[in-house]
């Protein structure tokens, strides 16, 4: 069984700020690192080659830096890594991206074969989730978000038991072969990588191909050209406020609190009545 895992390469926004004056991410000094998502991801991806055998391919859009990601997926235990990365792809938002990536990936299935094709949730410096499906649109395949488990893969019939999250608990459904899942993060827990793995890691240079490499390509679909979408405006969440301390005794507390109370409960009826 083949599987592609598509994965990016994003700046920790742990650590992140916003440019005031152009109202974008500033990425001086922030270091940058495997999608979380993603990380789970890959895992998954390992833990079913290790139960029915196979491949496991990393697929990555992005600059020349994002080789680190891949060598990442290498080091959980990724078999082999592609990266797709030429200026025409810089400033793409979901759409253009999600086409890009489908392009690599039609040139990959005509070296080898795909049955199945994982992504994370979202990437974090987007929290968009239109990536995976956007991938299985285009690659006219069923798109299954949210999993949160794979029950199991069943190569003879062609088909994927999976558990997909909900709101208020969880569906299990099938799919058949090839299919595209978006995982949660509780779908596995990481371990450390192994030193093995760790080394080949460490030497392992993943094969980069430009927009020239791939086939049937529409350049008005790819970056700025092909992103009908743009972020208008972004900004920090205005930090939370401290809480109101109580004080005197438990009487005088409670007096303070159902004081407070009916405050908010008049000001609510005010506000409903305007």
């Amino acid at each position: 069984m083949h599987i592609l895992v598509c994965v990016k390469q994003v700046p920790d926004t742990k650590i992140i700020k916003i440019d005031p004056k152009t109202n974008t991410l500033d990425r001086r000094g922030v270091p940058a690192i495997l999608n979380p998502y993603d990380t789970h991801a890959v895992e998954e991806a390992v833990r079913l080659r290790a139960r029915y055998g196979g491949k496991v391919s990393i697929l990555s859009m992005g600059p020349p830096q994002a080789v680190a990601a891949i060598k990442k997926c290498v080091e959980i235990g990724a078999d082999t890594g592609y990266l797709i990365s030429d200026r025409a792809f810089a400033g793409a938002d979901t759409l253009a991206t999600s086409y890009a990536l489908s392009r690599a990936i039609n040139r990959i299935m005509k070296e080898e074969p795909i049955d199945l094709v994982i992504c994370g949730k979202m990437a974090i410096d987007g929290d968009t989730g239109q990536v995976g499906p956007g991938i299985a649109r285009r690659m006219k395949i069923p798109p299954l978000t949210g999993v949160k488990k794979v029950e199991e893969v069943d190569e003879a019939n062609q088909k994927i038991i999976v558990h997909r999250k909900l709101e208020d608990g969880y569906e299990v459904l099938t799919s058949p072969l090839p299919c595209l899942l978006t995982v949660e993060k509780e779908i596995n827990e990481v371990p450390y990588s192994p030193l093995p793995n760790m080394i080949r890691a460490a030497r392992y240079q993943p094969i980069v191909w430009t927009v020239n490499d791939l086939e049937d390509v529409d350049r008005s679909q790819l970056g700025l050209k092909g992103s009908p979408t743009i972020v208008g405006k972004m900004f920090s969440p205005p930090k939370p406020e401290g809480g109101k301390r109580l004080t005197g005794t438990m009487d005088e507390q409670v007096n303070q609190l159902v004081d407070v109370l009916l405050k908010e409960k008049r000001e609510l009826l005010v506000q409903g009545g305007k």
